[in-house]
């Protein structure tokens, strides 16, 4: 962590990145806090288990939406600026949680505490930002990203140790409970407002406020289709119908897209090689880190006698569940050293390799405990690589003024799956209860068939990741054909045959150091 205390301005600090990491263990507490206290949040909101997953779908459903166009904003007026306002909002919501005590206002405050999902893409782009002007932020906002996934994982589990504990503590008073986190997303305000500096937003950009109109509109009938039919089940017809409406929206939203100067989403971007397979990797990986966690949990703690559990107790689960997170920790603080050793696309490779792994080992591996412990260190080790290096290696690929856009791409991609698979596996999982009609196999296979979902998804990931070019997301600096990020251009574009490279802060070639005229990997 040394290599980020450098002096100079354009430098990425380890102030800078200190401040961050208060943000993300922020970010992790308000994923873990709740999540033990839920049996006692639905006795006090007088509401039954079932209703409690309106709450997540809602803020699943919002954040989904809002990320992207923040993400723009930041990209637009500063990514300070608009990391400080979804701070004041989330702070707002997480005290609207503490003292909601009905269903309603409970919904709506939990909702609007999603603005916090944003936190990390917004991070990410401010750090890239800061490094650009060193020419190795892309290797520097990988490590920096690193550090955040592992403040990310330790708060996940300072939240899900502490809520509990703090609730006993309060002789189980909810509001009181519930102000402990609204406390904490009170006091980063402050650690942004004082310790992070600014971005250096391109001048003369506008909002593309019809664009995102749209793309909020296509989003929210796809992602609430899908969450819907989680709910409602494969029966409920009407949700195919959201679903498909939503992605007719995206046909002509996409053709005026591509029309637009500055667009809401730069589908040319997109579209370059080094660019959509990390969405669309962001979005098959979801499928098992927001989709998989529950499927895993009931597995755990499943009667033996079904055929298809392993009988354990909520302590022994929460072991299983601090295990992954302690080896998303490990796997967040490896994947740039092994960026280092070889290059930042056959680290994202491995890492999906490992989630793949890890999954597919659940079909022949799945009887004991210590075999389940095994297997998700495995997917646990690539799901943390992947958590910080896909939003990093999307900073490294974008242009300078679409950093934030690009980043929130792959939060809202990987959302897209997570939703997608929560469906399609409450749907496998409670066709298999029906089927099984007292027999065990049925209900197995149920779960065999989300773990194969899982690791197929992870698979079918790393296998696009080699289309991506084999110097991308590198601090290029100089080299024939090619400039900062691994993007191509033909040498008999430059004089004499040899392309200088691109300082992506300003958008113009600089001259080489000399002597220097390699690729830098790190």
């Amino acid at each position: 962590m040394e290599k980020l205390a450098r002096g100079n301005a354009g430098a990425i600090t380890f102030g800078l990145v200190g401040f961050l990491f208060l943000v993300e263990l922020t970010s992790g507490i308000l994923q873990g806090y709740y999540v033990p206290l839920i049996p006692d949040l639905v006795d006090h909101l007088g509401i039954k288990d079932a209703d409690y997953n309106w709450f997540e779908a809602a803020q699943l459903l919002l954040s989904s939406i809002v990320v992207p166009i923040l993400a723009k904003l930041g990209d637009l007026y500063g990514h300070k600026r608009i990391l400080l306002v979804s701070t004041v909002l989330t702070a707002a919501a997480t005290w609207g949680v503490a003292f909601s005590g009905n269903f309603a206002s409970y919904l709506a405050a939990f909702a609007l505490q999603g603005f916090y999902v944003v936190w990390l893409p917004l991070e990410v782009a401010l750090i890239f930002d800061r490094g650009r002007q060193t020419r190795t932020g892309a290797s520097q906002t990988r490590r920096a990203a690193g550090y955040l996934v592992v403040a990310l994982e330790a708060g996940a589990i300072i939240g899900a140790l502490g809520g509990s504990r703090i609730f006993a503590a309060t002789g189980h008073d909810v509001s009181l409970t519930l102000i402990v986190p609204a406390i904490a997303v009170s006091l980063v305000f402050f650690a942004i407002l004082f310790g992070v500096p600014e971005s250096k937003p391109v001048p003369g950009r506008s909002l593309d406020v019809g664009g995102f109109v749209g793309l909020a509109f296509g989003l929210l009938l796809i992602t609430g289709g899908l969450t819907f039919l989680r709910i409602n089940g494969p029966t409920a017809w009407w949700v195919y119908l959201l679903m498909l409406a939503g992605i007719a929206v995206f046909i002509p939203w996409s053709r005026i897209q591509l029309r637009r100067k500055d667009p809401a989403i730069d589908l040319r971007v997109l579209r370059q090689p080094n660019m959509w397979p990390v969405q669309l990797t962001a979005a098959l990986v979801g499928i098992s880190l927001l989709g998989a966690q529950t499927p895993l949990a009931t597995f755990a703690g499943a009667d033996t006698k079904t055929g298809a559990g392993l009988g354990m107790e909520a302590s022994d689960i929460s072991n299983i569940i601090g295990l992954y997170l302690v080896s998303m920790i490990i796997g967040a603080l490896l994947f740039p050293r092994l960026s280092r050793w070889r290059s930042p696309r056959f680290a994202l490779i491995v890492a999906a390799f490992f989630v793949a792994g890890g999954y597919l080992l659940f079909l022949p591996f799945h009887t004991a405990v210590i075999e389940v412990f095994i297997n998700m260190g495995i997917a646990g080790l690539g799901s943390g690589a992947l958590v910080g290096a896909l939003p990093a290696a999307a900073a490294a690929a974008a242009p300078r003024g679409q950093t934030g856009i690009a980043t929130a791409l792959t939060n809202t991609t990987k959302t897209i799956g997570g939703s997608f698979a929560s469906a399609v596996f409450a749907i496998v999982l409670g066709a298999a209860v029906l089927n099984s009609a007292g027999a065990t196999a049925s209900s197995l296979g149920g779960y065999l068939a989300v773990f194969t979902i899982c690791g197929v998804g992870a698979l079918v990931a790393a296998v696009l990741l080699f289309l991506v070019p084999k110097l991308a997301f590198a601090d290029i600096e100089v080299g024939d054909g090619l400039v900062a990020g691994g993007s191509f251009v033909p040498p008999d574009r430059a004089a004499g045959g040899r392309v200088p490279p691109v300082d992506r802060a300003a958008g113009d070639p600089v001259p080489p150091a000399a002597g220097e005229t390699r690729s830098r990997r790190e």
